[in-house]
Formats: C-alpha cells, sequence, structure tokens
C-alpha cells in the first residue's frame, strides 16, 4: 500500500510516535527536555526515526532526505550538549529552541510523503516542490517561530521570577 516496504512502515510508526512525544512534551510543559519521558521517547525515537531513514534508498541515492536525518541528528546532538552543560541562561534558550527546531524538522517528510503519497494511486501532490507541500511546510514553519517565540517569553517570565525571588531574600 501506497509503495512502502515493511521497513518503510516501521520507519513510519517510529516516524510518528516520535513527533507525537515531541507534541506531548511541548503539551505537558511548554517545551522538550531530556529530564522528562515524554522528552526522552521524543529524543530516542527521532534519533531513531534518522537512522532507519538513513537506510531508505527510494530513489537509489543519497538525497535531501538523508540530509536532513544528518541536520536532525546534529541538532539533537546540539540540543542535549546545551542542556547538559546549561552554564548558562542562553544555553536554556538554545537548547529549547533546537529541540523544538527537530520537532519541526519531523513536518518536512511527514507533509511531503503524505502529500505525494495519499490518496493511493491519485496523490495531492505531483512532488516535493508541489505547491501544496512547499506550503504546508512554510506554514509549519511559521508555526515552529511561533512557538519559539512562546518558549522565550516563558522562559524569560521564569528568569525575572527567580531572579526577583533570589533578590527579595
Amino acid at each position: 500500500m501506497f509503495g512502502i516496504t515493511p521497513f518503510g512502515w516501521v520507519h513510519t510508526a517510529v516516524s510518528i510516535a516520535g513527533l507525537a512525544a515531541g507534541i506531548a512534551a511541548l503539551a505537558a510543559s511548554g517545551r522538550i527536555s531530556r529530564h522528562s519521558v515524554r522528552g526522552k521517547l521524543f529524543i530516542w525515537l527521532t534519533v531513531g526515526s534518522c537512522v532507519s531513514g538513513l537506510c531508505i534508498y527510494r530513489t537509489g541515492h543519497f538525497n535531501e532526505a538523508h540530509a536532513l536525518s544528518i541536520l536532525t541528528l546534529l541538532t539533537l546532538a546540539a540540543a542535549v550538549w546545551l542542556e547538559r552543560a546549561a552554564a548558562a541562561p542562553w544555553m536554556t534558550y538554545a537548547h529549547t529552541a533546537l529541540y523544538s527546531l527537530a520537532l519541526f524538522f519531523h513536518f518536512i517528510p511527514g507533509f511531503t510523503e503524505t502529500f505525494t503519497r495519499v490518496p493511493d494511486g491519485a496523490p495531492l501532490a505531483a512532488g516535493p516542490q508541489d505547491a501544496l507541500v512547499v506550503g504546508a511546510i512554510g506554514i509549519a514553519f511559521l508555526g515552529y517561530l511561533a512557538l519559539v517565540a512562546f518558549q522565550f517569553a516563558m522562559l524569560r517570565s521564569g528568569y525575572r521570577k527567580t531572579a526577583a525571588a533570589a533578590a527579595n531574600s
């Protein structure tokens, strides 16, 4: 169905589970963190999605999807490192934005694969450059920017409260 191999279906299931874990982490605390179960699930399922994606050669050669997998792995590595270090407040902002960026990256192949495969036999989009795919990814990117703005405001208010409490004690 949809021209997907059994391995492709496993990759798809892992990817969807990673996306769901990331969204659940955001819903629970407003950001993704390796300290929460949802955050850990997001990180590890996203790593699984990337690694399995690197093994899929639908076109027979390395392509943009493989590059996105590598970029996502680098993004997650940087986010985890910054969260562990957390030596300065900017690091919290950086790892928060990077985890959210990794979540946004899920939408790129998600929209591309869905719109170029569904419905079976008569997909909504002719290819990855189709206006529907590009528009959906663009809207998701605007959502990412709005999310990061919200997260930064949330972090800033938390730092203000912490600084005020420290000053009053």
